[in-house]
């Protein structure tokens, strides 16, 4: 019940978890989680990346602005926290589906959303997110075979998430 996509592409995989996060919401499917909003501000500035909490009215930013000549990582490790404390009260309320924006560098590391998922899956949520070629290794390799590779087709993977929220339901 560990799920993951890897597109190519800058947003590729967030502008496909927003629409498919959407999609499962007006089918009237609980989900938890958070899906990432690229903010484009001016051509000259890298985007703000803002995280939607899924099933609550606000987004909390993620990025800070580190300067024009900043070479360094731009997430806001307090804005991630306070993401992650959200989603995971969130978890107290059994949802139907985890949707996590991306496992990335910070989970690699320990942090972020790595113990979130760990919660879903004991308490049998199914978890979907989206892992990028560089992560991939690291990934696969917490999810110790749990991990299955789904068709980035957005048909396909509204199947997946419904078939799994079914089947949990059930």
């Amino acid at each position: 019940m560990l799920g993951f996509i890897t597109l190519e592409g800058r947003g590729a995989s967030d502008k496909l978890l927003v629409d498919l996060s959407e999609e499962l919401i007006a089918r009237g499917i609980d989900l938890a989680g958070v899906v990432q909003i690229n903010r484009e501000t001016r051509p000259d500035r890298l985007c703000d990346m803002d995280l939607q909490v899924l099933g609550h009215d606000h987004t909390v930013r993620i990025s800070q602005n580190l300067g024009p000549y900043a070479r360094g990582c731009r997430l806001d490790p307090l804005g991630l926290e306070t993401a992650v404390g959200l989603v995971e009260a969130d978890l107290d309320r059994h949802p139907a589906l985890l949707i996590l924006n991306k496992f990335g560098k910070s989970e690699l590391e320990g942090r972020g959303f790595r113990n979130v998922i760990g919660k879903a899956l004991t308490a049998e949520v199914p978890v979907l997110t989206a892992v990028n070629k560089a992560n991939l290794d690291g990934f696969l390799h917490f999810a110790e075979g749990m991990a299955d590779a789904l068709d980035p087709g957005s048909e396909a993977l509204l199947a997946w998430c419904i078939g799994v929220t079914q089947r949990r339901l059930a």
